[in-house]
């Protein structure tokens, strides 16, 4: 006789219970109520959102697909597109590389570099600039051109049309440009003919002592106990050397300057006056620069050991691939094809200062404000003030008003 128990007396099994409030969402619930058959049917499709096991994944699309396709069999077509819309497009799709946890709506982030914006449209910018070379090179006129504006040694009382008048010392005048709601404090220092003397040694020092005192001046508010909240910044950011068009080759008093001085402030050498050679000279010129300055030994800013990631060292290769840039300076307008331009008259026509194919002042401009200013200013302070913050205080032991020994040291 068989031992099988026919279907008919076989125990049915146990039925849990049905879990309280299903089929009716709690208040908060972004869920629709949930009825037989919704989201695919079967046993499922009876248990609430909040009970379905989702597996979390860093990544925010993936979170998105997830949890959209597992709400989706469940809590239908609209539950599952709204999580995923939420999860997957950029409202809950950050991932954190610590936890794993991932934001599943927007808290407002991104909104930091608003306020960073904000912040820095209040309080404005400082730029210092320096220009140095021979006396009639045209370095006022340049720095004039640059901005847009006469900001180098001229007062407000000054007519357009009147001359220059010649540096006799190191002077720095402070100008506030505006442009676009942006304030920036720009400070032009001028310098006296450099290597105009019959006797040029050490003619270097005079301006390697002013920058060095901005250093210091910078370094004793910084150590102060109780200091400012906005230190007033008066380092040179960069160094416009001028470079007589010659045509030929650097005169040793120019890679002596340099070599000195590279290492203390961020030096861009431009060849003045460029609308005196030919085309063809110029890039001659150019090229005999660059070999000069690499057997020297001499690194003009951008420097390469500065590059901080391929894209830098593609868009600075180009840079350094074209520098010195061979510029023309001028503060007066003249009319060209209908329309008032920058340039210099001369017998054969218009010098267009701001036309590439004249000359390259385009390209410097371009490169000192539009795309490399902030970076002058952080390589001024992380790198060149930074070495003379640490010989300092390590030669030293504390801080005591500068001399000329330590000018020469740093020099060094």
């Amino acid at each position: 006789m068989s031992d099988v128990v026919p279907p008919e007396v076989r125990p049915k099994p146990a039925v849990p219970a049905k879990p309280p409030n299903v089929g009716a969402p709690s208040p908060s619930s972004p869920f629709p109520p949930q009825g037989p058959g919704i989201g695919g049917g079967g046993s499922v499709s009876g248990l609430p959102p909040s009970a379905i096991p989702v597996p979390i994944v860093n990544h925010g699309h993936s979170v998105g697909h997830n949890i959209g396709h597992g709400v989706g069999h469940v809590a239908g077509h609209v539950g599952g597109h709204t999580a995923a819309h939420n999860g997957g497009h950029g409202h809950g799709g950050s991932h954190s590389s610590g936890g794993g946890s991932t934001l599943l709506g927007y808290i407002g982030i991104d909104t930091i570099i608003e306020q960073m914006r904000k912040k820095t449209m209040k309080t404005g910018f400082d730029f210092n600039i320096m220009v140095v070379g021979h006396s009639g090179l045209g370095k006022s006129t340049l720095v004039n051109t640059l901005f847009k504006s006469q900001v180098s040694r001229r007062s407000a009382g000054w007519a357009r049309d009147e001359k220059i008048p010649k540096t006799v010392e190191i002077k720095a005048v402070s100008h506030v440009l505006e442009e676009g709601g942006v304030k920036m404090k720009l400070t032009v220092v001028d310098t006296p003919g450099f290597g105009d003397q019959i006797n040029n040694d050490n003619c270097w020092e005079p301006i390697s002592k002013y920058i060095n005192e901005q250093y210091e001046k910078f370094l004793k508010e910084e150590v102060n106990i109780t200091r400012k909240k906005r230190i007033p910044d008066t380092r040179v950011h960069c160094c416009l050397f001028f470079i007589t068009p010659t045509g030929r080759s650097l005169r040793p008093l120019d890679l002596e300057f340099m070599k000195r001085l590279s290492h203390s402030v961020n030096i861009i050498p431009v060849i003045a006056k460029s609308d005196s050679m030919t085309i063809e000279e110029r890039q001659e010129f150019k090229q005999r620069v660059r070999k000069e300055l690499e057997m020297a030994g001499i690194e003009f800013y951008p420097q390469k050991e500065f590059d901080e990631d391929m894209e830098d060292k593609s868009d600075n290769d180009k840079i350094r691939e074209a520098m010195p840039f061979a510029v023309v300076g001028s503060d007066k307008e003249y009319p060209v094809n209908n329309k008032r331009v920058l340039g210099r008259k001369t017998a054969w026509g218009i010098v267009e200062v701001e036309n590439p194919n004249h000359c390259e002042f385009a390209q410097l401009r371009d490169f000192l404000i539009r795309s490399h200013l902030q970076d002058l200013k952080e390589v001024t302070h992380n790198i060149h003030y930074e070495t003379y913050r640490a010989k300092r205080l390590n030669a030293n032991g504390g801080l005591h008003p500068i001399s000329s020994n330590d000018t020469q040291e740093s020099n060094l």
